[in-house]
């Protein structure tokens, strides 16, 4: 670790690398394998002066497994062997994903998700993972995330499109937790090395106005987007909203016992970060989004939000990635203060994946690479985590997850994440504004300066938590 580069502190964080590639597939061809690794290993020891030592991957239960309960392919587990001993040759600890948003066929045509039988085969494929695999990895993830899974799939039908039921489709959430819960008691029952843990994808945003509505409706996304999940994994309950109804548990899907099986203490939790959102009363919506900046893919999202009680609307003024993502790096710091906010100490030691820059076409004059600007990005992302670090969250691991991973999901969703600008217009790019980097805490070394530009509206230098006032009590 090179002196005078890593903030103070950020010196305990695990620093690693993480990618959808498949341990039980073949590797892609050259040029797709190992470029963005690279790239992404380069950023992290030019900015903090240290090199990732782990790199996590999936499983891939849909390879391992295709036949059915009990089977295993015997192809798929010798790549996984393979691949194993090949990263730690390199020098890095494997860590690996069980579950990544596919399922095997067997499963699926049972009902996946919604069906209760799939977490105890979720649980038996951990248990065999651990057994074969337990003394060559370094830490697991029982999944990269647990609302695309269920809330995206079979309660919204966005991914797969059109296998949508609503709110009946809550016992997939529920089913998936109980599955975490098992396959957790599973690698630790099958003497498993290293942490275990899940992941959510972690929401976060910012009140579009100071009425007290819009900031009620900012606390209803992360009730549906953060509470959902973290309540019955931290407190042992089911959300319950300000109706005094626990939406998970009116679908009749709890069984006595589960909630202390969803409950099992984990060793880390993985935070994915992707964007922060703007979030308004759905009747403040006509005053927020006039007319003309109603776009059609924010309507078609607003139409699915607004039963849940708020919606969202585009950053004024904020510049966007290519996605129309908005670039805010002080957004994952803010929500990850307003988590540890929620939970406090019940909050286990948190993992951030951060989704790169979410910019496929980030280029210079020249044509190639923009090192430097995605470089500026993740060195102000940083800064601001760190502020968060030193007030005491419990940040043990940063691990750097490729923008080119998922890139299908990411252009086929692209505008309902971003919600930013019509499809024929540019996304806008005012200047960087010179608060994003307080304190000089990744100064020199190689880092890329940022120019000091103007600031964004409305946002003051240092580290910005998000204040109480903002931050209605839990519905």
């Amino acid at each position: 670790m090179s002196g005078g580069l890593l903030h103070e502190s950020l010196r305990g964080v695990d620093w690693g690398v993480a990618t959808a590639d498949i341990l039980a597939a073949p590797p892609p061809p050259e040029p797709e394998r190992g470029g963005h690794f690279g790239r992404w290993t380069d950023d992290i020891h030019r900015l903090v002066g240290a090199a990732p030592g782990t790199h996590r991957l999936v499983a891939g239960w849909p390879l391992l497994q295709p036949d059915g309960p009990g089977t295993w392919d015997r192809d798929a587990l010798d790549h996984c062997d393979r691949a194993l001993d090949s990263l730690l040759a390199r020098g890095l600890r494997p860590r690996l994903t069980l579950l990544h948003l596919t399922l095997p066929p067997w499963l699926e045509e049972a009902g996946g998700w919604l069906a209760r039988d799939t977490a105890q085969h979720f649980a038996a494929y951990a248990a065999e993972m651990g057994r074969r695999f337990g003394d060559r990895v370094d830490g697991w993830i029982t999944s990269t995330d647990l609302a695309s899974p269920t809330l995206a799939d079979h309660v919204a039908g966005l991914y797969p499109p059109n296998r949508a039921i609503g709110r009946a489709g809550l016992r997939s959430v529920h089913h998936l937790l109980l599955g975490s819960g098992l396959a957790t008691q599973a690698l630790r029952a099958a003497g498993a090395h290293g942490r275990i843990g899940t992941t959510v994808t972690l929401a976060g945003g910012y009140a579009a106005t100071d009425d007290p509505f819009d900031r009620i409706a900012l606390a209803r996304l992360e009730n549906w987007a953060n509470r959902l999940f973290l309540d019955p994994l931290l407190l042992g309950e089911h959300m319950v909203t300000e109706d005094d109804v626990a939406p998970v548990e009116a679908t009749g899907c709890v069984h006595p016992g589960d909630l202390e099986t969803i409950a099992t203490v984990q060793d880390v939790l993985g935070l994915s970060w992707h964007t922060p959102f703007r979030v308004t009363a759905p009747e403040n919506l006509p005053r927020a989004l006039p007319a003309g900046k109603c776009l059609g893919p924010l309507n078609e999202v607003n139409s699915l939000l607004m039963g849940l009680g708020f919606a969202v609307i585009p950053f004024d003024d904020v510049e966007t990635t290519a996605y129309g993502w908005p670039i805010l790096p002080e957004g994952l710091a803010d929500a990850v203060a307003g988590l540890h906010d929620l939970y406090g100490d019940l909050l286990p030691p948190l993992a951030v994946v951060d989704n790169g820059m979410g910019d496929l076409d980030l280029v210079d004059e020249t044509g190639h690479a923009d090192d430097a600007r995605r470089r500026a990005l993740l060195r102000a992302r940083l800064t601001w985590l760190a502020g968060v670090v030193a007030q005491g969250v419990d940040v043990c691991g940063y691990e750097y997850w490729s923008v080119l991973d998922n890139v299908e999901a990411k252009f086929r969703y692209t505008r309902l994440y971003a919600m930013a600008v019509p499809d024929h217009e540019r996304p806008p790019c005012p200047e960087m504004p010179s608060d994003w980097v307080h304190g000089e805490a990744f100064g020199g070394g190689g880092a890329h300066q940022v120019p000091e530009t103007g600031r964004t509206p409305g946002r003051s230098p240092g580290l910005t938590l998000v204040p109480a006032p903002s931050r209605p009590q839990p519905l």
